[in-house]
């Protein structure tokens, strides 16, 4: 549901807004759709036929292959199978349940990206395509609220490979084109799937290219990638992006090209630290430029970005049903409490019980981070459970690889961290298990939207420690019903203590450091350092240590934790 507050924010903006999904706007949109919106609308953004023709004709093929970019090449061929459209006849990208009656052949865009489209089986628009489309093909400058999974990403490629096309460089080959097109992304699987759908996009429109660089890859490729090969359209995630603007020659000049900016999930841009990255990048580019803002929500950071990035007369486009960012109604909500010293063998049993359940089980376990991540899918493992993880510490190499596998699956268990909480769809996930406390109350619904996609059922866990009781004020609206932990039988327990103790001694210290340094930085567990050392020391004998491991000095400085009594340095 909207807030007051914001949409105080956007007004002050003075921006054009549109609500797609008040009864009285949905019924004007769809006269308007077939009336105007794509056609006395759209002829402004009409792309002339005769310069197109000329442009196409004069195309040269460069010697660039999907498959050059090891990082999402496999990601790709996956895709590919996911949307092909003898498989997927007369959809769009996005749920079904998202689909609008508008069709791209309505809207004025290229023929070859119309026989791109029709290639990946889309038909007709998504909601969020149909709304926002018009205005970017017109080239206005656009704050579009949408969820993940509705079709966002197509909404901004499209009309950038249109603006592509208008350029006068189309059908050069040159290695020295200037960056048209920078789509900034807050995760590299985000990214990959950006760059996998762009590549689908480009399938014929031979003499445009596109490129991703991300972190966890050979910035030594990607450098000789980025200036052997033409690149018009550059998907980065933002600390690879100031990496290769520093280091790679030539590549701050090429930035000066661009005329389209996309900030993809922007209040997770922002929501991870990245506003002073963002603003550096802003300004890094021209100021005569497009700036497309994609963003589940609107907070007060991504409203602080739109009076820097985006112009005063953009337009406000929420595609946001009113309560759905609330999360699927067909995903079953439930949370546990119990001791942290019983974590692993609640989240072991549960594991146990679903996959008795359902034999076509697919669950994600999410944990707060990369490191507890690690240990807890060490665990399941030696638990002889069928485990993958992901997180920010693994190769990019091996979290795609991961990813794939999983997506295509079912009775699999992904232990993650929030690199896989938003912007990466694996299809027909049973349930979500989240261990400890979430970032935020967005943070645990984008997590819960992992399941229950594309209207079918799915089922939600938090597993919380009891002086963590405290986040379910903030959940009331979502209607969690409270579980009680079943009696765990001796030898399961004894099993999973076992399994504790064989755990490598580097993982634990890694996660026990981990561990407090997360904590910390709550706002309302971090508050009082002698509570939040106790409860981690509880962390540490949970993990059959009854010692706590001991955390540099530097570290502990860096936390603001140094001589606070329970803790151990060196």
């Amino acid at each position: 549901m909207k807030r007051a507050a914001e949409g105080e924010l956007v007004n002050k903006s003075k921006v054009s807004k549109v609500n797609v999904n008040t009864p009285a706007t949905k019924k004007n949109m769809k006269r308007r759709n077939k009336k105007k919106t794509f056609s006395s609308s759209m002829e402004s953004a009409q792309v002339d036929g005769n310069l197109q023709k000329q442009q196409i004709a004069s195309q040269k093929i460069p010697d660039i292959k999907m498959d050059e970019i090891p990082v999402f090449g496999n990601l790709l061929s996956e895709l590919g199978k996911e949307n092909d459209a003898k498989t997927n006849p007369k959809l769009s990208s996005g749920n079904d349940s998202h689909l609008s009656q508008t069709r791209f052949d309505q809207c004025p865009i290229s023929p070859l990206s119309l026989k791109g489209i029709k290639d990946m089986g889309y038909e007709r628009m998504t909601t969020v395509q149909e709304a926002t489309l018009p205005a970017i093909l017109k080239g206005k400058d656009v704050l579009a609220k949408a969820r993940t999974g509705t079709g966002k990403t197509v909404a901004f490629l499209l009309p950038a490979i249109e603006n592509i096309l208008k350029s006068t460089s189309v059908g050069c080959n040159r290695k020295e084109f200037p960056i048209s097109v920078l789509i900034i992304c807050p995760t590299r699987e985000l990214a990959c799937q950006v760059a996998a759908e762009a590549m689908k996009l480009l399938m014929h429109h031979p003499s445009i290219s596109a490129q991703v660089v991300i972190g966890g890859t050979n910035q030594d490729t990607e450098r000789k990638r980025l200036l052997g090969k033409p690149c018009q359209i550059l998907i980065v995630t933002p600390g690879r992006l100031k990496d290769h603007t520093v280091t790679t020659p030539g590549f701050a000049t090429r930035l000066m090209g661009v005329k389209v900016l996309v900030l993809d999930e922007a209040d997770q841009l922002l929501g991870m630290g990245f506003q002073k990255d963002i603003e550096k990048i802003v300004a890094s580019v021209p100021k005569q430029r497009q700036t497309l803002l994609f963003s589940a929500t609107v907070p007060k950071e991504v409203h602080n970005i739109c009076h820097i990035a985006l112009k005063s007369d953009h337009e406000y486009i929420d595609t946001v049903d009113e309560g759905s960012e609330e999360t699927h109604s067909q995903v079953r909500q439930t949370h546990l409490t119990a001791p942290l010293s019983e974590h692993f063998s609640v989240i072991y049993k549960l594991l146990k019980d679903h996959i008795t359940d359902d034999v076509n089980y697919k669950v994600l376990v999410f944990c707060t981070t990369a490191m507890v991540t690690k240990l807890v899918a060490e665990l399941l493992s030696d638990l002889k459970l069928n485990v993958r993880e992901i997180h920010s510490r693994k190769a990019q190499s091996y979290r795609t690889r991961v990813s794939d596998e999983f997506r295509k699956s079912t009775g699999l268990i992904l232990v993650t961290s929030d690199v896989s909480a938003r912007g990466v769809d694996y299809p027909d996930v049973t349930l979500v298990i989240q261990v400890g406390l979430p970032s935020d109350k967005q943070q645990y619904i984008h997590r819960l939207g992992r399941t229950g996609r594309k209207g079918k059922q799915g089922q939600g866990i938090l597993l919380l420690a009891p002086w963590e009781e405290f986040f379910l004020s903030n959940l009331r609206d979502l209607s969690l019903i409270k579980a009680s932990v079943t009696l765990f039988d001796p030898d399961s327990k004894k099993k999973v203590e076992q399994a504790v103790s064989r755990i490598d001694m580097k993982s634990k210290e890694a996660a026990y450091q981990a561990w407090l340094g997360y904590y910390n930085g709550n706002k309302t567990v971090g508050r009082d350092k002698c509570k939040l050392v106790e409860r981690a020391n509880e962390f540490s004998r949970s993990m059959g240590l009854d010692t706590p491991p001991a955390i540099r000095k530097v570290v502990l400085g860096k936390m603001g934790l140094k001589n606070v009594p329970g803790l151990r340095s060196y």
